[in-house]
């Protein structure tokens, strides 16, 4: 009697580990790689603060992380050919000839003001990837590029979820 009860209780122990939540099958899908991301960090005020990235097919992913009418992820599509006309803005805008670094300390930044936000952007296009961070404090960055990065929330339609 003593043997048959120990069999059950191993046994039952077996059922229990399969009842367990299965690893993630391989065959999920995976959030295509974005081409083109904005994110925009805190001032001393109330600065809207999100991440913002578009694939080439499309998909927008938004985070709202303060200051925004939706707080948390949020998603969406735009046809591609708006994502196909923005890469060719900032393209032609010359967004990869821009400084890396418009921040305090870096020599492209000029004249310096503090509690600004700033603005991180990248962009892949062609097989390259560049990456700029914008520190609005510095007054020496390229006023294009402030138009490329609202151009960025315009045609992403920021505005559904920053409620600006």
């Amino acid at each position: 009697m003593l043997a048959a009860g120990l069999l059950l209780w191993v046994a039952g122990c077996g059922r229990r580990e399969s009842n367990l939540a299965p690893a993630p099958s391989s065959s999920q899908s995976v959030a295509p790689a974005p081409v083109v991301t904005l994110e925009r960090t805190a001032c001393f005020g109330r600065c809207p603060v999100y991440t913002l990235s578009a694939s080439a097919a499309g998909e927008v992913r938004f985070e709202g992380k303060a200051h925004t009418r939706v707080l948390g992820p949020a998603t969406a599509r735009v046809p591609q050919a708006k994502v196909d006309s923005l890469l060719y803005e900032l393209d032609r805008a010359g967004y990869f000839s821009f400084a890396n670094l418009y921040t305090s300390a870096a020599p492209a930044c000029g004249r310096y003001a503090t509690d600004s936000p700033s603005a991180i952007t990248s962009v892949t296009l062609r097989g390259k990837t560049k990456r700029i961070v914008h520190d609005y404090g510095c007054g020496s960055a390229p006023g294009a590029l402030v138009v490329l990065e609202r151009r960025i929330d315009e045609l992403l339609d920021s505005g559904r979820w920053t409620g600006r």
